[in-house]
């Protein structure tokens, strides 16, 4: 199946200021750093969050918004370079769950986030989406993912099974992203997010406000502000 895109890609496009945002599958040891959770611990609920696949590869982290819409990263599905675009669903194991197929993507022309309709509707709960004010400086946040859980070798090849969570400290929630977009900046809690946990959802005060985009995998991680995208996401997916 051909997925239908709603937003030209950026040709030749370079991420700078903050490390590159890749996914899981393009990711070496001696790439710039990116979004899998390095330390931090197994998450014990999914918090809406969904495993990508690109041609059947592991590649990025997502979350459920709606019955049948995904959050996750734009170089996410921009780094699925054509192939088919799928997500495990409904459980902690991401060899596990339903598989559910991505119908159209729509990327955002401003940030680092992407919009993908899927051919089923799930049946689960559902991100709740923060709105101004939900994120705050000195705030402790969650990230969750199946990233990377090492830095001594390609990330590809300590992808987490399991989904895993960190708490981070939120030190800004307008810094820039070299990856595109106004982002939720964040210190190095009890782990770091890595390649892989891109896409992936941070949570504060019981809201989703971000979107993983950028880390060192060491002291600091970056996630899309969706709080100041909601009006593009509300256009797009009605939430």
């Amino acid at each position: 199946m051909r997925i239908a895109r709603t937003a030209a890609l950026l040709s030749g496009l370079a991420f700078t200021g903050l490390a590159a945002a890749m996914p899981a599958t393009a990711a070496t040891a001696s790439a710039p750093a990116q979004p899998a959770i390095i330390d931090g611990s197994n998450a014990d609920s999914l918090h809406a969050a969904a495993r990508m696949f690109a041609g059947g590869e592991e590649i990025c982290s997502a979350t459920i918004i709606a019955p049948d819409w995904i959050l996750t990263a734009r170089h996410c599905t921009q780094g699925a370079e054509g192939k088919d675009i799928t997500f495990h669903v409904g459980d902690l194991d991401q060899t596990k769950g339903t598989e559910v197929k991505a119908t159209a993507v729509h990327e955002s022309e401003e940030a680092d986030i992407s919009l993908v309709q899927i051919d089923q509707q799930v049946e689960t709960d559902y991100a709740p989406l923060g709105s101004e004010g939900d994120v705050k400086v000195g705030d402790e946040a969650e990230v969750y993912g199946w990233g990377a859980t090492c830095t001594d070798k390609p990330e590809i090849e300590c992808q987490s099974q399991q989904l895993k969570v960190a708490k981070v400290n939120v030190n800004s929630i307008d810094c820039p992203d070299g990856a595109a977009g106004t982002s939720v900046c964040a210190d190095r809690g009890d782990g770091i997010t890595a390649g892989g946990d891109s896409g992936g959802p941070m949570y504060a005060n019981g809201k989703q406000v971000g979107v993983a985009s950028t880390s060192d995998r060491q002291s600091y991680t970056a996630y899309i502000n969706v709080t100041l995208y909601r009006d593009w996401i509300k256009s797009v997916a009605g939430v």
